[in-house]
């Protein structure tokens, strides 16, 4: 799901190399401009055009989908004045979310989550250039993000962000990956109630499978959302100026949200290790009800197989025509079989009734 890149040990900081699978992930440059009363909006085809985004009055998106080439890297590192280090880790994907100061601009690291189409989860790392006047988005790939809803705001001037700053974009921004963690959750929440529902109704196969893969899940959940809520606050507290007193009210919001999301993270993995309990518990229960009765049928069995291996033992009635009466005369009793039949019939059922009583049936 995460696609985790490290350096190679003893490589020198800071040196942008090309990924393997570059020519898979060529970027698309999209370019949105905009104040309260003006939007312009299109795809930047020649990475140069970038440098007419620099000085713009305007609160300039540029949004990065594919790291693909480095040379676009390179050319908003030469012309946006940003740190070969902060570059380096935009390629390094499966960075922890982070807040680092630089001079004239933050840089932000978040990991996104959403459902696609399938209903199956996904993830990748967003990076952000945060300026006075800029901001900077580089996302590793390019089909979906949940950045959608942010860009219709923008475009029918709803709410607050077309009289805001960069730093409220950025806020914006951050505040979808959030909020998009709450669908994710929600589909494992419903998945680990039917757990629930099956083992206490009905339970049929071992869900032990499940419950591992759903507490993995969420402890890789549990790694993004703590260090976000840490970025956040991080923001709320930072004093070079890029954030506004008003957007930090915001932030405060979203800080909540992190919140939320870690009781909801907790509390689906006490849920787990409770269900996992409960299966334990149960197959015990089984197996202790299989064992009870295996020992109740062994008990009835032990004096049927005595009878049966004393009167199995035919010795001889009589020697050279002398009769031996000490040796089981009652096996030639016309009524014997029928006899003995009945006598351990009756002990059977004196042995269940017995068991009954005492209340091990």
């Amino acid at each position: 799901m995460f696609k985790t890149r490290y350096p190679i040990p003893g490589e020198p900081p800071g040196v942008l190399k090309p990924r393997p699978d570059a020519a898979e992930h060529a970027p698309v440059i999209t370019l949105i401009e905009y104040d309260r009363a003006h939007l312009e909006e299109h795809t930047i085809t020649n990475r140069d055009e970038l440098v007419s985004c620099l000085d713009n009055p305007r609160i300039t998106w540029i949004n990065i989908d594919g790291l693909g080439d480095i040379d676009v890297l390179k050319t908003l590192g030469s012309q946006f004045n940003l740190h070969p280090l902060a570059l380096e880790d935009v390629l390094a994907t499966g960075q922890r979310p982070k807040l680092e100061q630089y001079d004239g601009y933050l840089f932000i690291i978040a990991q996104m989550l959403y459902l696609n189409e399938q209903k199956q989860m996904c993830g990748e790392q967003v990076s952000m250039f945060l300026g006075k006047n800029f901001l900077i988005t580089l996302q590793e790939e390019g089909d979906f993000d949940v950045f959608e809803p942010v860009r219709a705001r923008i475009r029918a001037a709803n709410g607050a962000i077309r009289k805001q700053g960069a730093d409220y974009l950025a806020y914006a921004l951050l505040d979808s990956i959030v909020d998009h963690y709450y669908p994710v959750l929600e589909s494992i929440g419903v998945s680990i109630d039917q757990i629930e529902d099956e083992l206490v109704d009905a339970p049929k196969a071992s869900p032990v499978g499940d419950l591992h893969r759903y507490k993995k899940t969420l402890t890789q959940i549990r790694r993004f959302i703590w260090p976000v809520r840490d970025l956040i606050n991080a923001m709320l507290h930072e004093e070079t100026g890029l954030v506004t007193k008003g957007t930090k009210v915001y932030l405060r919001d979203c800080y909540d949200h992190t919140v939320q999301l870690m009781d909801l993270v907790e509390t689906y993995r006490d849920v787990l290790s409770g269900l996992m309990e409960l299966y334990l518990s149960s197959v015990g229960i089984r197996t202790n009800e299989i064992m009870k009765v295996l020992t109740v049928i062994s008990s009835i069995f032990i004096p049927l197989t005595f009878i049966v291996g004393v009167y199995g033992m035919n010795f001889a009635r009589e020697v050279d025509g002398k009769k031996l009466p000490w040796n089981m005369p009652e096996l030639y009793q016309p009524w014997g079989y029928v006899t003995v039949m009945l006598l351990m019939l009756a002990l059977a059922v004196l042995q269940l009734v017995y068991f009954k009583r005492r209340r091990w049936l």
